[in-house]
């Protein structure tokens, strides 16, 4: 007699969302696009294309350099005015992934084109892993660093200031140094890593953006995010959040980290466009 081997559908269904949330979503990536308004915007720099890039954990499970590739011809082709990498290029701890050294990180990264340029900070793994040694691979490749530090960007009559902001968590933010040179009437625009710095942020900047969070990874229905890495739960955990004046964009990032999982949090490149609120 022949043994038939019945699947149970609670069976089925837990196969195709292991499959799904451990190798199809990661594996993935998807362009979001996000239309702000702020009031506080000059009318001449409308429609400024904005590309962030976070957390891409180069060497997390199905995340090397050939996806990274992927992801800056991807970007590339968007043809942003800016792009903003918000740090962790490496990854500290690797759990079924191959680690990637951060100089063939930044020799792709090198491939990033932008109208009005490309610039980085660095993210905790960065610093857990060796500051030093990201930020000679980058500087390397002549991509620009602006751990706590700002230039002004002029494109025809749009005229702003970028500030970038060290990471909150390992205690290398310096908010005050990063706008010293900036002056008092200047628009400014800011990125940083970790969106937990959101409330020490003067109200002169205008507009924020950072990762860190990677979205929670996993999104369950009625549960919600359950694995955020900020103090303030899931109210910094992804997308435009605008409070007190104050307002800041969280990208979820491209890849894992702890768990290299991601549940209808996919990987993203971030695209934000800014404009005047009339």
């Amino acid at each position: 007699m022949k043994r038939v081997l019945v699947l149970s559908p609670l069976f089925i269904l837990l196969l195709v969302l292991g499959l799904w949330a451990f190798w199809l979503e990661p594996s993935s990536f998807i362009t979001t696009t996000t239309n702000i308004k702020l009031r506080r915007w000059p009318a001449s720099c409308n429609s400024l294309k904005i590309v962030v890039l976070s957390d891409l954990h180069v060497g997390s499970p199905h995340n090397g350099i050939a996806n990274l590739a992927k992801v800056v011809e991807a970007t590339n082709a968007i043809h942003p005015d800016l792009i903003l990498l918000a740090g962790d290029y490496v990854i500290h701890e690797v759990m079924g992934g191959t680690f990637v050294k951060p100089e063939p990180i930044a020799q792709e990264l090198k491939k990033l084109t932008a109208k009005l340029g490309v610039y980085a900070v660095l993210g905790n793994h960065d610093w857990w892993y060796s500051a030093t040694r990201v930020q000679a691979a980058f500087q390397h490749e002549g991509i620009r660093l602006l751990d706590n530090a700002a230039l002004p960007i002029k494109n025809g009559s749009c005229n702003f200031w970028l500030a970038g902001i060290g990471d909150y968590w390992m205690g290398q933010h310096d908010t005050a140094q990063a706008l010293r040179a900036i002056p008092d009437n200047a628009t400014v625009i800011a990125f940083t890593h970790n969106p937990d710095i959101f409330y020490e942020l003067p109200k002169r900047i205008v507009m924020t953006f950072a990762g860190h969070t990677h979205g929670g990874q996993v999104n369950l229905p009625l549960l919600g995010r359950l694995i955020v890495p900020s103090q303030y739960g899931e109210k910094f955990a992804t997308g435009y959040i605008s409070e007190g004046g104050g307002n800041i964009f969280v990208t979820n990032g491209i890849g894992t980290s702890i768990l290299p999982v991601r549940f209808r949090v996919p990987p993203e490149i971030t695209v934000v466009l800014l404009n005047t609120l009339r």
